[in-house]
């Protein structure tokens, strides 16, 4: 069974910076995608970006484009999200996804807020 445990989350004023990052285990990491999605009470999950297997791309959501980035470690089955240029309205729970097997599978999230 896939399964990430994310790490990184914590408070930081606006304008700064903060790195979360999620290791995978249980699937073939090196073969799939793998998403970081956020969200705030009484909000649907929304995506934040995205990369391909193997490092063939990334996509953002036009809410974060030029503020956060998105790498992976194929060695050590992890995915990173630096982000910078904080926002109050960054302030949610993030998570990592894969799509595998015809099921996604989340990490429990974790934390990350924003003050002004």
């Amino acid at each position: 069974e896939a399964q990430f445990v994310e790490s990184g989350g914590g408070s930081v004023q606006a304008g700064g910076s903060l790195v979360v990052s999620c290791e995978a285990s249980g699937f073939n990491f090196d073969d799939y995608n793998i998403g970081w999605f956020r969200q705030t009470p009484g909000k649907e999950r929304e995506g934040v970006a995205c990369i391909r297997s193997k490092n063939e791309g990334t996509a953002y959501a036009d809410s974060v484009k030029g503020r956060f980035t998105i790498s992976r470690d194929n060695a050590k089955n992890a995915v990173h999200l630096q982000m910078n240029s904080l926002k109050s309205e960054d302030t949610a729970v993030y998570y990592c996804r894969v799509h595998y097997n015809g099921m996604d599978y989340w990490g429990k999230g974790t934390l990350v807020t924003v003050s002004s």
